[in-house]
């Protein structure tokens, strides 16, 4: 997860770290917890770059790329 986000051309300047939470061997589930530091005064920023689906995509795309 580190890589993938510090990497990101579009999170990378504002990402702190990954912490996995939660893994389960038995559903192949996994819990973590991403840091980002973003700017105070960006208006939009929150709900278009940090957007929960937007992020999620970024690791989507990584994941894709990758096979």
């Amino acid at each position: 997860l580190t890589e993938v986000y510090s990497s990101s051309p579009a999170l990378g300047r504002y990402f702190k770290s990954a912490q996995v939470m939660n893994f389960s061997n038995e559903s192949a589930t996994v819990f973590y917890q991403l840091e980002f530091s973003v700017p105070t005064s960006t208006e939009g920023f929150m709900e278009n770059v940090m957007n929960p689906e937007f992020i999620r995509n970024v690791l989507r795309q990584n994941i894709y790329d990758e096979e």
